[in-house]
């Protein structure tokens, strides 16, 4: 039985379902009131499944989570519970509703993947480990490397279970729907991540409807004044705006019916990411953007779909240039509709999509309208083949296996995911057809049919006349390429003329296994004359150890591949040398022994106490190597907080706060070992650095007190890093808090707010 009916009864209930985004459950407070909102998801797709795995995932994660809570100051559950019900809308199987119930519990809780392997199977907890290890990768847009190393890692996970990025895509659509309680910088590094990496990977897998909401959310945050500039501007017409389309959709629905063809014909206003897009692409004010309205229709089969087509250009005079056949050549993502845009009674522009109902669902749902199971004999589990739908994400891999430079990948990569291109039909001289990036040459079509015919093309002919290889391909064109033997391989002019990832990514290991004996003498030289001019040692820094981690950093497998990426332009000597430095002195850090620490602080004492402060560089003591010094987190120091220095064994020197539990009680032994410290004055008033600070909460237990507690923080500004509580059988509530904050002033201020909170009892900081 499928798991995911695809009739037409099933395809039309999505073609009445809100068009625009996935409902949100942001209303609904109550761990109960969500579960209950999901099963009822869940009945009316698969109203025979059997659900009782469903509720041991939801006690299993609402024990595990119940003493954690949100920014928001709700129960974390509220969190996995909300990214069960965006899977659930989007008609998943149950062993990914069920990991997505699960997917923090491994992360934030004791729970491990061996218990949820014996728990459920090795299926669900393969998928919640994907989600973990996907959780923990760290974006950052400035550091390349970092990125693409990321980015990797998630296209792996990608291929061992397409179901692993479904479950982070409602992760993060959560997440950034509840982005209003993170702190202005972070909601701007989401939203950024969100835009680069999450919305144009549910584009490339077709999933309009997370895409589209996960664009807008983005938008949001990271154009605050055009959102809401924007979202003002369609609002101020909004009755104007909704008679237009209304009119519109009377009219067609009158000939549509007429014809007797069904259908479901319904209109709106795009989305603001869409608009915005388009005005900046092209350049025009709201008024000036042509397909601003959308009316779509959804017929029974493909042949309704070019009767209807028929009807409409009866009706409405097209535009010129602005139609588009997506049945007959569908997109990438295996999107299809036939679109055009139309001018209306009144002069005003509007595009009509036609498609049938199973492409509807193909549209909204993607990739996941095409993930279904069926139950063998032996009751298991088993995968339809859907190969044909993942040849993007084969190509990223292929990549990968093939490019060593990150640097490269990540070009590629985010060229291949931008949102901004569209793509070019033209045919081969036996009629297939290729779905190129608009732009593209012949020597893009070239290397589309083979890395060995761009290797070897000489020339050209498109629609039976020769061409320069620079012709930009139109759509219809039949392209015929002229290669020969005696060919010199490409040039390096091509790689500024093509447009396609697949093109410039083999050019490029063309050049590297042709020419990479010259670059490893020209990258030897590049390293030796860049070291020369800072004075640097090389000697000292081509050790083993070095070398190794820099080869891993970069992902190659000799030092010779090293200079080869530095003789074609992949790395630049200062990458490879900084990381060289890197393991040079972590090697010399260790180095650093409790005698001679210990013989360091002998020299302060005879003078004077150390002074501490925070820098970019790290702590820094007077008269100690600053990578010997840390703060302890047994009691957390602030600015402000009177302190003493503690040399640990092998470890440098630890700061403390005078009254820390560890201190008062350690050992006569070991109190040789206590250093004076103190803040430095100046660079506690310059510093903005952050400090952890931890205190314990005594109240009343009592409903909304927890609600208090987050609220006097968020009205402050401070950034709660994590928050648990236990109760105990006489009725009162431990609260453990930890902060980031400047001082201890800042300390002072939001305790004295929370001991006004109805029902608190005492306040006490962490001490050891």
């Amino acid at each position: 039985m499928d798991f995911i009916g695809n009739g037409l009864e099933m395809a039309k209930k999505i073609a009445k379902k809100d068009h625009a985004s996935l409902s949100t459950p942001a209303d609904f407070t109550e761990p109960e009131i969500l579960y209950d909102k999901l099963i009822e998801i869940i009945r009316n797709y698969h109203p025979s499944a059997d659900l009782s795995m469903i509720e041991k995932a939801y006690k299993i994660a609402y024990n595990a989570h119940k003493d954690q809570y949100r920014k928001s100051g709700e129960p974390y559950i509220i969190h996995p519970l909300c990214v069960a019900i965006i899977l659930a809308e989007l008609e998943l199987d149950k062993e990914t509703i069920v990991a997505g119930i699960l997917h923090d519990v491994v992360e934030d809780t004791i729970c491990t993947v061996e218990e949820l392997s014996i728990e459920f199977s090795d299926e669900i907890a393969l998928l919640v480990d994907g989600v973990t290890k996907l959780t923990n990768l760290n974006y950052q847009a400035d550091k390349v490397e970092l990125q693409a190393e990321n980015l990797r890692k998630m296209f792996l996970a990608m291929a061992k279970d397409i179901r692993v990025i479904l479950i982070k895509l409602a992760d993060r659509l959560h997440n950034m729907r509840t982005l209003q309680y993170m702190k202005p910088e972070k909601q701007k590094e989401k939203a950024r991540e969100t835009m680069d990496i999450y919305a144009p990977i549910a584009q490339r897998l077709g999933i309009s409807k997370i895409k589209i909401e996960l664009d807008d959310l983005s938008l949001k945050y990271l154009e605050a004044d055009v959102y809401k500039e924007l979202l003002e501007k369609i609002e101020t017409k909004k009755s104007d705006r909704e008679a237009f389309i209304n009119g519109i959709v009377e009219e067609v629905t009158y000939h549509i019916k007429n014809a007797n063809i069904d259908a479901d014909i319904d209109g709106r206003v795009k989305h603001l990411f869409s608009i915005y897009r388009k005005m900046l692409n092209q350049n025009k004010t709201l008024e000036q953007i042509y397909d601003l309205f959308a009316v779509r229709i959804i017929v029974e089969s493909v042949k309704d779909c070019y009767a209807a087509l028929g009807i409409i250009h009866e009706m409405y005079k097209p535009i010129p240039g602005r139609f588009k056949d997506y049945i007959a050549m569908p997109k990438p993502n295996m999107y299809q509709s036939l679109h055009t845009t139309l001018i209306g009674p009144n002069g005003q522009p509007f595009e009509i999509q036609i498609r049938t109902y199973e492409m509807h669902r193909i549209a909204e749902y993607g990739i996941a309208a095409h993930w279904k199971y069926k139950e063998g004999s032996d009751g298991k589990n088993t995968k339809d083949n859907e190969e044909a739908k993942l040849t993007w994400l084969r190509q990223i891999l292929e990549w990968q296996r093939e490019m060593s430079d990150n640097k490269e990948f990540l070009s590629l990569l985010k060229s291949d995911l931008d949102l901004f291109s569209e793509s070019v039909y033209c045919f081969t001289p036996s009629g297939d057809v290729k779905n190129l990036p608009t732009g593209s040459t012949p020597v893009d079509f070239a290397y589309s049919i083979h890395s060995a015919v761009g290797n070897k093309m000489v020339g050209a002919r498109v629609n039976g006349k020769l061409v320069n290889i620079n012709y930009q391909i139109q759509n219809g064109d039949r392209i015929e390429i002229l290669t020969s033997q005696n060919s010199k391989g490409p040039s390096r002019d091509w790689l500024s003329q093509v447009k396609s990832t697949q093109a410039k990514n083999k050019i490029n290991q063309w050049f590297k296994a042709q020419l990479k004996e010259d670059n490893i003498i020209r990258g030897k030289e590049m390293l030796t004359a860049y070291c020369k001019t800072k004075s640097i040692v090389l000697s000292d820094l081509l050790k083993p150890e070095f070398m190794h981690e820099c080869m891993h950093k970069y992902g190659f497998r000799d030092w010779d591949s090293v200079y080869a990426a530095l003789g074609h332009g992949g790395l630049k000597e200062g990458q490879v040398i900084n990381k060289l430095q890197e393991g040079y002195v972590k090697k010399h850090r260790k180095e650093i022994t409790d005698e001679r620490v210990m013989e360091t602080i002998q020299e302060v004492k005879d003078n004077k106490p150390a002074s501490i402060g925070k820098s970019k560089g790290g702590i820094v003591v007077e008269g100690i190597h600053d990578v010997a010094v840390r703060f302890s987190k047994c009691c957390s120091p602030v600015p402000g907080d009177e302190i003493i220095g503690f040399v640990t064994r092998g470890r440098g020197v630890s700061i403390h706060r005078t009254d820390c539990i560890n201190i008062l009680q350690l050992p006569e032994e070991d109190r040789v070992r206590l250093i004076e410290a103190e803040w430095s004055t100046a660079s506690s008033k310059a510093s903005n650095e952050l400090y952890t600070a931890e205190i314990k909460i005594y109240a009343k237990n009592r409903t909304g007190v927890l609600v208090d507690v987050s609220k006097a923080f968020t009205e402050d500004k401070i950034d709660v890093t994590s928050m648990t509580v236990r109760t105990s059988k006489q009725g009162t509530a431990t609260i453990s808090v930890a902060f980031e904050i400047q001082g201890v002033q800042q300390l002072s201020v939001i305790c004295g707010k929370l001991r006004n909170i109805d029902g608190v009892l005492d306040i006490e900081r962490t001490s050891g």
